[in-house]
């Protein structure tokens, strides 16, 4: 397995270059940044020149990408246009947007697999139905849909929670911003794990673990469930990513300072250096989540073996 994930952070490298290179590419291409700084009032030809100067602007494209990934390389993401540096937002954003994708994550694991569990083996009855429709409700309705509507219901008539989530964001107030964030991948989990339970239970290892007398709770944990989980397994590490990336409309609803409203205030003020920061930070957690969820098969199906 060494020789193998040797290999695979030897592949991660020109997967890296490339994402962080289109992404930069795409970021400049987005305006330009020192209008932007400047405000509603343009800018005199002498202060835009000595601002672009100053963040390096002046410099063709590759250039600028080429001194950005060797100061990416020593830890340095740059500064933002309101010289604060990149490496400190981050430090305040990212904890809040790990947090709240810890408990998306969990809604997903504990809730979408519980269902897709109970629908699988009770496919095609009542509750299998219910479900369903269930979560092609969910998918159907837009992220912000169901936040607002949430944040209305529970913050605002029932007053169960807080409308928006304190600076502090504690793992109480993310319960449902999490939820929220975890509504369309959750239904997602609950279809796939019903599919994959419905499809192993009528499978050859199945009937010969039934058939030696095994108990019914056995069967389904350590033979029926543990291999229909590598589909699931599959979604929800690259779902990761996605969720902290994806968590712009989130934390813009329940005001949340995380790395969505970072990425949101980043591209309103076509802040260039926040932008391509934060978003290369999110290529690595892609890039370290499929890597984590190709080592998880060989624990799920002992059949797989790495060369």
């Amino acid at each position: 397995m060494g020789r193998y994930v040797a290999r695979r952070l030897l592949q991660m490298i020109p997967v890296f270059i490339g994402a962080t290179l289109l992404i930069f590419l795409m970021v400049n291409v987005m305006g330009d940044p020192i209008a932007g700084l400047c405000g509603d009032r343009q800018c005199d030809p002498a202060t835009a020149a000595q601002l672009r100067k100053e963040f390096g602007l002046d410099k063709p494209v590759w250039q600028q990408y080429l001194t950005y990934m060797g100061n990416v390389f020593t830890g340095d993401f740059g500064t933002a246009f309101n010289g604060q540096p990149v490496t400190e937002l981050m430090s305040t954003a990212f904890p809040v947007t790990i947090r709240l994708t810890i408990v998306a994550i969990l809604f997903e694991i504990v809730i979408g697999i519980t269902l897709g569990v109970i629908t699988g083996l009770r496919r095609g009855r009542p509750v299998d139905t219910s479900v369903l429709l269930g979560t092609l409700v969910v998918i159907s309705v837009p992220v912000f849909v169901t936040g607002l509507v949430l944040q209305l219901l529970l913050g605002v008539q029932w007053q169960w929670i807080e409308p928006s989530v304190s600076t502090d964001a504690t793992f109480g107030e993310l319960i449902v911003p999490g939820l929220v964030l975890a509504s369309v991948s959750l239904a997602y989990v609950t279809r796939l794990t019903r599919t994959s339970i419905a499809e192993n239970r009528r499978s050859d290892y199945v009937r010969t673990a039934t058939a030696k007398g095994l108990p019914r709770h056995r069967v389904i944990t350590k033979h029926l469930l543990r291999n229909s989980l590598i589909p699931v397994v599959t979604f929800i590490g690259t779902d990761i990513g996605a969720l902290m990336g994806g968590a712009i409309v989130t934390e813009r609803i329940f005001n949340i300072h995380g790395v969505g409203y970072q990425l949101y205030q980043g591209i309103l003020r076509q802040n260039t250096q926040t932008v391509v920061g934060f978003v290369t930070v999110l290529v690595l957690v892609f890039l370290v989540a499929n890597l984590l969820v190709d080592l998880l098969y060989a624990v799920l199906d002992p059949r797989i073996r790495y060369a």
